[in-house]
């Protein structure tokens, strides 16, 4: 046995009336999901993180074994663009730095955070090293390093 549907026009408008909402609504939706993300204004730094950091260690002949650290060890910032380093003191009372081949230096106080702005005109990697902790003796070599694309 056969069935016959037999649709007349209103039902016709109203089942089109129907799909034209659905498609519309699904191209709404997958614009919607498909916008690029804003890039942030051109003046607005990018803003690079970075800790002091302190393992200890007692030697198998009874030595304390101290290591100062930056963490991250390595952060990443692009040529030409305004970046702002801030560096937190946790560890330690004072790390003065300097970031070679880039002209700058500061000091890291414990609980403060410093903050360096910069815009870097070379690619290349430039250590930033803690003029404290600069050898093993000292708890270092206490170094990290900024990498320009």
């Amino acid at each position: 046995m056969s069935k016959i549907v037999i649709l007349n026009r209103k039902k016709i408008q109203l089942y089109t009336v129907i799909a034209a909402v659905v498609i519309l609504a699904g191209a709404y939706i997958g614009w919607q999901q498909s916008k690029p993300a804003l890039a942030p204004a051109g003046d607005s730094p990018r803003v690079l993180q970075m800790v002091t950091g302190e393992f200890k260690s007692i030697s198998d002949s009874g030595k304390e074994l101290e290591s100062y650290v930056f963490n991250p060890g390595t952060v990443i910032a692009k040529k030409g663009e305004l970046v702002e380093l801030r560096i937190s003191g946790i560890n330690g009372q004072s790390h003065p730095f300097v970031i070679e081949g880039l002209n700058i230096s500061g000091n890291i106080n414990k609980g403060k955070t410093t903050v360096v702005r910069f815009t870097p005109k070379e690619a290349g990697i430039y250590p930033i090293i803690c003029q404290t902790h600069g050898d093993a003796n000292s708890g270092g070599p206490m170094v990290g390093y900024l990498y320009v694309q």
